[in-house]
């Protein structure tokens, strides 16, 4: 099926091979729950371009439990990662980005796959997934691939995706038998619901005797890509944790690069990004919750 809206136009595809073959012709972009395109459509500050629906496509739905993984369908939406129960338990920082995307009709629209293919350094879901060392398949007609992650964004509004592709789903680790990791997400907005971040922070934490046996942080807001916040990470694995908390914090400060625009100003969105990561540690060292507020 085929519409035409003032230039622009839209394809509905009912299976994974209808997305491709228009992939393959070239030209043509994914349409998912819409959450940001309308916005974007309704400013109108989208040129006319060629979208295929995929809404309708059972290849990119679902959420499979794995011994080692879960993998989500690219289709998966902020309302199915709350109302599952094994990513309650086992990944409740996406379920908390989940939580915090918008408001009800934002999370029974928008996906998973969309908040990541539409890059933007804001997105809510990136942070976490960074955290949990996320894996993306990919798809086309010249096969399957799959990435990490962490480096798919290549700078602002860009990625590795080839035109040609499509994210299928996306692949988590499950945390090993035995493994309580200390974990925290926290976006901080104008307001606290309906906002979009002015930064957020996904932390991940494994403690062995009060040593940093693991840390994985993901930000967003702070660069012009989801951050992986590396240098930071490097600075505490296998140190005291009690010990670390000045220079980490420090090495955060540095390794943001955020900039000023009409949500917020650089030097605001450093202080805050400082400010969750010192309050997270402080609290896994005094084995409380970080703070709801700052």
């Amino acid at each position: 099926m085929r519409a035409t809206l003032d230039g622009f136009e839209v394809a509905r595809a009912r299976s994974l091979d209808d997305v491709l073959a228009r992939f393959a012709e070239g030209g043509w972009s994914a349409l998912a729950g819409g959450t940001d395109l309308m916005v974007t459509l309704g400013a109108l500050a989208l040129a006319p371009c060629r979208l295929v629906d995929v809404w309708a496509v059972p290849e990119l739905r679902g959420i499979t439990v794995h011994d080692d993984v879960v993998v989500l369908g690219a289709l998966t939406t902020y309302a199915e990662v709350q109302a599952h129960p094994l990513l309650v338990a086992e990944f409740p920082m996406l379920v908390e980005a989940a939580r915090l995307s918008g408001a009800a009709a934002i999370q029974n629209r928008g996906t998973l796959g969309g908040n990541v293919a539409n890059a933007s350094p804001a997105a809510d879901s990136p942070p976490a997934l960074l955290a949990y060392g996320a894996e993306l398949e990919l798809v086309s007609r010249a096969g399957r691939r799959r990435v990490p992650y962490r480096g798919f964004h290549t700078g602002y509004k860009a990625s590795l995706r080839r035109p040609d592709e499509i994210i299928t789903a996306l692949v988590l680790p499950r945390p090993r038998a035995g493994a309580a990791p200390v974990q925290h997400y926290r976006k901080v907005g104008t307001r606290k619901a309906q906002a979009i971040a002015k930064v957020g922070l996904a932390f991940a934490m494994e403690l062995r005797d009060g040593v940093v046996h693991d840390v994985r942080l993901g930000l967003s807001s702070v660069a012009a890509t989801p951050l992986f916040a590396e240098r930071t990470a490097d600075c505490m694995r296998g140190r005291p944790l009690r010990a670390i908390i000045d220079e980490a914090a420090a090495t955060l400060a540095d390794e943001v690069t955020p900039i000023d625009d009409v949500r917020s100003t650089g030097a605001y969105r450093r202080r805050v990004a400082v400010n969750l990561l010192r309050d997270a540690l402080e609290a896994a060292a005094a084995g409380r919750a970080p703070v709801d507020s700052l």
